[in-house]
């Protein structure tokens, strides 16, 4: 927006909005917290969706990790830390990843969005699910 005019103890923008200055310089607004970032955890993260349902795929279709991953051309290593959430593939390796299950990458997308309820092991690992506010956002971005 605009440059910072800084008095002793506030902050002012040029839009006339306020906040305290902290002792880093940062400015804290004073406005209140948007109530739907009042969460109880962090925020589950995309990857531990699309890795679980990776996973559940290569589980149905019965393949091993390791040849799901020689069939899509990355290190069973690789594949695994995806399927777990711990790693956030590029869509070039998404794809790959995708076509060694015969899946699309739409298939996997429309499959995330329809994750069951919370508990469900198609989920992250962490037992969440995406709820369906999530899931019409999503949909709507896609």
């Amino acid at each position: 927006m605009g440059e910072l005019i800084h008095m002793v103890g506030q902050t002012r923008t040029p839009s006339g909005g306020s906040g305290e200055c902290s002792p880093g310089g940062r400015t804290r607004t004073a406005s209140a917290e948007h109530p739907s970032r009042r969460r109880r955890g962090p925020e589950p993260l995309w990857r531990g969706y699309v890795g679980a349902q990776l996973r559940a795929e290569r589980v149905a279709v019965g393949l091993r990790l390791v040849d799901a991953a020689a069939r899509a051309g990355v290190s069973p290593q690789y594949l695994s830390e995806v399927e777990r959430g711990l790693k956030d593939p590029s869509s070039e390796l998404l794809a790959a990843m995708c076509g060694a299950l015969d899946l699309t990458v739409i298939e996997l997308v429309t499959r995330v969005l329809t994750v069951p309820a919370a508990g469900d092991r198609s989920g992250p690992n962490d037992g969440t699910s995406l709820g369906a506010g999530t899931r019409a956002q999503l949909t709507l971005a896609a």
